[in-house]
């Protein structure tokens, strides 16, 4: 999976990925573009923060699972999005460890509490694909376009499976790799830039599909070919400000034979 890949064709691309043509290969977020898993980490998120914040004196002022997930959380790392939102509430807590015991006052702790509720939500409802994704993802994959899945979720090989569409990417930029690697997560640009390189790419050959702000903007920030902003929630303004070159509400949308590319100048 993170093997570089060499090129026997020139990937070109076609119109009917609504892409523009110079673009040589897709580079997928998960969560809310290729699997409905966003809904479960913002449920899991509220669950985990708002019982510690119950524990603390002062009034309980809830997490929001939508103003706050968007701004604080989605699309970072579990420690990134934990310290964002701390911060957020002027909250300071020491870093901990990654073995830190889930719960344990600690920003390492408490997103470790917050995984252990994700993976009983994905055991307990299973993981859905967006079926506009699966059919965008053949559609890339006949046009012979390469393609890359890079998420912030160190469950990121585990949800692939269980959806069924693991054997759809060549290359897998995730949590995992996040840590063995020492990258910086979203938003900078640096877990698309390592996809784009092992898929043997230039950063503005490559398109990026996003529902995250953070994410988004990574694509902007990493000079990429293409960005695509995949709206779920109401917040198409917010991408496009955030540096998505399109927006569409399902990545099916850019089959459409009208699709307006909105490419670069």
């Amino acid at each position: 999976m993170d093997r570089r890949i060499e090129h026997t064709d020139d990937g070109a691309a076609t119109p009917a990925t609504g892409l523009p043509e110079r673009i040589r290969a897709c580079l997928f977020d998960l969560d809310g573009v290729l699997t409905e898993t966003a809904k479960v980490h913002a449920a899991a998120w509220k669950q985990m923060f708002d019982t510690y914040l119950r524990s603390r004196p002062g009034p309980f002022v809830p997490f929001d699972p939508k103003d706050d997930y968007d701004t604080y959380v989605d699309g970072k790392t579990r420690a990134d999005g934990t310290r964002s939102f701390l911060e957020s509430r002027h909250i300071e807590l020491p870093e901990g460890s990654p073995g830190d015991k889930p719960g344990t006052e600690t920003v390492n702790g408490l997103g470790n509490a917050k995984n252990e509720i994700v993976l009983d939500l994905l055991k307990t409802d299973g993981v859905h694909v967006y079926p506009g994704s699966v059919r965008y993802l053949k559609a890339v994959r006949d046009a012979g376009l390469h393609r890359a899945v890079v998420s912030s979720s160190a469950n990121c090989k585990s949800v692939l499976e269980a959806a069924g569409i693991a054997d759809m990417f060549e290359v897998r930029i995730d949590g995992v790799t996040i840590a063995e690697e020492d990258l910086p997560g979203k938003p900078a640009p640096d877990t698309y830039l390592a996809a784009a390189k092992k898929l043997g790419v230039e950063p503005d050959q490559a398109a990026v599909f996003e529902d995250a702000l953070a994410g988004v903007q990574a694509g902007r920030d990493g000079r990429f070919g293409f960005v695509v902003g995949v709206d779920r929630i109401g917040q198409a303004e917010e991408l496009h400000k955030h540096g998505a070159d399109t927006v569409v509400t399902d990545l099916a949308d850019l089959l459409a034979e009208n699709t307006d590319q909105g490419g670069k100048a």
